[in-house]
């Protein structure tokens, strides 16, 4: 089992954790972004949009960050950071789609705009897509922020692949500068997800 990925990549990140956090036998190939590796025809036919990560095993090409989360846990027996009961499923589901249809877009425009743009000559900040940005960051972290008042974790006491997917996607507090340590639950439960070894050992 092969995964493709970049260190700096968050989508890469939640992948590469979930990986360790399984103990998954995963052999890591680092994409070099910054010279463009990813648009390579040999790359482009793991992964016609030209993004990481991208996992191969044993003919099956996967790409899309959550659902490889999705595949390595149900590779993995006696896992339990992915319910089989079906409610339970639906629940973390539920955030892991959260995390990809709205956290990671507005999280993404402001790491585009204040580190990327920065790393590869596209010019300065654009004031409107990072207002744009704050706004959603803001309006994403209040529902995160109500629906860990009380908890550990996400959905519950247990760690499961939604802590793992919307973790990785604060590896950019500091890069991006996101408006989240307001958000007194979502700044605690990241303290949390920092202490795990799946955390640890996958810092860019």
């Amino acid at each position: 089992m092969r995964l493709h990925h970049h260190p700096m990549s968050t989508n890469s990140r939640r992948a590469v954790m979930t990986a360790v956090h399984l103990g998954m036998p995963v052999e890591l190939v680092v994409v070099d972004l910054s010279k463009g590796h990813h648009k390579r025809p040999e790359f482009l036919k793991l992964n016609p949009t030209g993004r990481v990560p991208v996992l191969e095993d044993d003919g099956l090409l996967l790409w899309e960050s959550h659902a490889i989360q999705q595949y390595l846990a149900d590779k993995t027996p006696g896992q339990n950071v992915y319910p089989t009961d079906a409610k339970a499923r639906a629940d973390v589901n539920r955030w892991l789609f959260w995390s990809a249809q709205h956290f990671m877009p507005a999280v993404g425009m402001l790491n585009h705009e204040r580190f990327v743009k920065r790393i590869i000559g596209g010019g300065d900040p654009d004031p409107q897509v990072i207002r744009r940005g704050e706004e959603l960051v803001k309006e994403n972290c209040r529902v995160l922020d109500r629906q860990l008042e009380g908890r550990t974790w996400i959905v519950g006491d247990t760690l499961t692949l939604a802590d793992l997917a919307l973790g990785a996607a604060l590896a950019s507090i500091e890069t991006a500068r996101l408006p989240v340590r307001d958000f007194v639950h979502v700044m605690s439960w990241f303290a949390r997800i920092q202490e795990l070894e799946a955390w640890k050992r996958t810092a860019a």
